[in-house]
């Protein structure tokens, strides 16, 4: 609770969501903070929003920025990450730490695996909600080129090699990768329809503005 105060200051300072960091944590090394710090790094690697303790749930944040973000599954560990995406500011101060005096930490490698899928899912959220096409179609051109490639490779084996095209592994690798490009571009169109169905029903933006300027001034200064 002494920190609160702290944390509080540092919003004041206009950051919207202000992250607590455990700096001289007092868990076992081997069975917390190490699978925590790599956890860590992987986070700020992949959401860019680079912090040293994801984990810690001392945080402050602003009441408006809060309200419009929807949390599912284990995602609250990564609340400043999705708050970033709408435009949040994020903080981080070092607090207090102190050594656990009863019970047994329930942190593990089973957790670890879960908060892992869950960045995967959040990742592909933040880099790909509004153009999910852009991604499956993607890998859907590369394995339609993939599968170009091998058959050519299959034809030029026959005509120059007089390989049998149907006892050629390579002519079963190209109808594979032709299915699995065209299922992939599908999966894009599908991806496409349904984010539009999920913002225009909703009504839901995506993007939030802060602040609307009219001739260079905010609201206030125009008064």
């Amino acid at each position: 609770p002494a920190d609160i105060p702290r944390l509080l200051e540092k919003l004041d300072e206009g950051y919207d969501i202000v992250s607590g960091w455990r700096k001289d944590r007092k868990d076992s090394f081997l069975t917390n903070s190490l699978p925590s710090k790599l956890s860590n790094m992987l986070a700020s690697w992949l959401t860019g929003v680079h912090l040293h303790d994801y984990g810690c749930t001392l945080k402050a944040y602003r009441r408006e920025v809060i309200e419009r973000i929807n949390l599912y599954g284990e995602l609250h560990r990564y609340i400043p990450a999705v708050a970033s995406s709408i435009g949040a500011n994020v903080a981080e101060i070092d607090v207090k730490h102190s050594a656990r005096l009863y019970g047994k930490s329930k942190y593990g490698m089973g957790r670890l695996l879960r908060g892992f899928l869950d960045l995967i899912s959040l990742k592909l959220m933040l880099s790909y909600m509004t153009r999910p096409m852009q991604m499956f179609g993607g890998l859907g051109m590369l394995f339609m080129f993939g599968g170009m490639s091998s058959a050519l490779g299959t034809v030029l084996m026959k005509v120059f090699m007089g390989m049998d095209m149907t006892g050629n592994p390579m002519l079963y690798l190209s109808i594979l990768f032709f299915i699995s490009g065209i299922q992939l571009v599908s999966l894009g169109f599908l991806g496409e329809m349904t984010m539009r169905t999920y913002h225009e029903t909703q009504q839901k933006p995506i993007y939030n503005v802060r602040h609307v300027y009219e001739n260079g001034k905010m609201p206030d200064e125009r008064r």
